[in-house]
């Protein structure tokens, strides 16, 4: 199985790219990876939040197959603890899935063609991060939850 990162926007604080690179290279030792960022919208400040969610939103799914699991980071998605969530990847795994996306939408979140496409939504808390922080967590997360499919120590219980 593959797992996909989908975000969009660039992130320009480099020690958050540091850090979101270091558990990449550390996650490639469990599962195949890739981590797309589609670009920002050019002139977005002269588009409606819906115009905006639309047009992020064809390009969202421009970057989905038809055989992609899509699962969106969403406020009002379901909240997983990490070990729940370590189980709820592996049931992805073992319904034989190609490839699981996992995408974080833009500052206004998603279209309805994406709600309507994705098969959930997961939420990381209630508390509201920056888009660029939730990607950190996203990869961390990942990463924590196949040393927990794996017995590692990295999980303390």
């Amino acid at each position: 199985m593959t797992i996909k990162l989908l975000a969009i926007g660039k992130t320009d604080n480099k020690q958050l790219q540091h850090l979101i690179l270091e558990y990449q290279q550390r996650l490639k030792h469990y599962v195949k990876f890739d981590f797309e960022i589609i670009p920002d919208i050019k002139n977005a400040k002269n588009l409606s939040e819906t115009q905006q969610k639309e047009k992020e939103g064809s390009l969202i799914l421009k970057s989905l197959s038809n055989t992609d699991i899509l699962i969106l980071l969403d406020e009002n998605g379901k909240q997983y603890d990490s070990v729940a969530f370590s189980a709820h990847i592996q049931k992805k795994m073992n319904a034989g899935h190609k490839r699981l996306v996992f995408a974080i939408g833009g500052p206004y979140g998603f279209s309805d063609v994406v709600y309507e496409k994705s098969l959930e939504t997961i939420s990381l808390s209630k508390m509201t991060f920056s888009h660029q922080m939730v990607r950190l967590f996203v990869v961390e997360q990942l990463y924590r939850a196949f040393t927990i499919l794996r017995n590692e120590p990295y999980h303390h219980r």
